[in-house]
């Protein structure tokens, strides 16, 4: 009996050690902030399922992400004011950028340390009208018809609005003849929009369901949900020139360092350049980068004429001087309305 009775006594010892053991080895659960620009919720929602399932089977730890949408300057501001984001994946690297200059949240060499420029999708802008595109419209010039008016979110505060605003300056640029005339015409266009939204989503609502707006100047993948939503009331029509978007990701190390999850963070990051997390942007709209993602969404998001931000204006720091900085050629526009 003694010989028994230790004997359980030394089983039972080993299951509660081993228990113990198990419960240490268990990693605390952890949680994640993506702060965003307006379009990518429902991009992020699907791919925030996928990463934590992921995260789990690799390591055992249990991740939430909570997200963050809004206009992407602003969201930018929202960290530099301190929002206690672990990563931003906003709109456009200038914005990003923003994160150095203004109390080195990031590096300033913070788009090498992922590939493509830590751009894991990209997209471009297109034209949104409605159901059987009444007012015909086709291109550009188009939007500068008295006839028309134009939806678009005021590009002091959303990234999507400065791709939109570049690309309509490039258009005109290369039509008409230089920057003066390109000036010329964004200002007409800017003079038929009735309400500037601050971010992209605001102006979809503002399109979509408050039915303001003969044509809604949007992002690729917005166009898609907007059809997907609203298939019966909208239609949407490629330019003939627009500008290649590369929205970058980052994690922001000063929060991430002092919170302790860098390495589930960039982790994160790197996941959406996985097979899985390619997919989802392009099933999502967004154009992925992966041969095999391409090839799989041809169809759907067609090889277009795209230029790119560097070629056409110098990059994202010169552009914001030029065009957005207070008494750029935004402002000089827009407050001669």
């Amino acid at each position: 009996m003694s010989t028994r009775r230790t004997l359980l006594q030394t089983l039972a010892a080993a299951a509660l050690a081993a228990a113990g053991t198990l419960a240490v080895a268990q990693p605390a659960p952890v949680t994640l902030l993506n702060v965003s620009y307006d379009p990518t919720r429902e991009l992020y929602v699907e791919f925030n399922a996928a990463f934590a399932k992921h995260w789990k089977a690799k390591t055992g730890q249990d991740v939430t992400i909570k997200q963050s949408h809004g206009g992407s300057g602003k969201q930018a501001r929202s960290i530099i004011d301190g929002l206690d984001a672990d990563v931003a994946t906003l709109a456009l690297a200038g914005d990003t950028d923003a994160l150095h200059t203004n109390g080195q949240w990031i590096p300033k060499d913070w788009q090498k340390r992922l590939p493509h420029n830590s751009s894991p999708y990209t997209s471009t802008i297109v034209l949104v009208t409605r159901a059987g595109n009444p007012k015909n419209i086709k291109d550009w010039d188009d939007l500068i018809r008295p006839d028309v008016k134009v939806i678009t979110p005021n590009p002091k505060t959303s990234g999507g609005a400065r791709w939109n605003y570049l690309a309509a300056w490039e258009f005109a640029k290369r039509k008409y003849g230089g920057d003066a005339r390109a000036k010329e015409f964004v200002a007409k266009l800017y003079n038929n929009v009735p309400v500037l939204d601050t971010g992209a989503r605001g102006s979809t609502i503002t399109f979509s369901q408050r039915n303001q707006g003969d044509v809604l100047i949007a992002w690729e993948n917005e166009a898609y949900l907007l059809e997907k939503e609203f298939g019966s009331k909208v239609d949407f029509v490629y330019p003939s020139l627009s500008i290649l978007a590369e929205p970058a990701v980052t994690v922001v190390d000063k929060n991430v360092d002092k919170k302790g999850t860098r390495a589930v963070a960039q982790a994160y990051l790197e996941y959406l350049y996985s097979d899985e997390g390619q997919d989802i942007a392009g099933k999502n709209f967004y154009r992925p980068i992966s041969p095999k993602a391409q090839a799989k969404y041809a169809k759907q998001l067609p090889k277009l004429n795209l230029f790119k931000i560097d070629e056409a204006f110098g990059g994202w720091d010169n552009a914001t001087k030029v065009h957005f900085a207070d008494g750029g050629s935004f402002d000089q526009i827009y407050t001669k309305k």
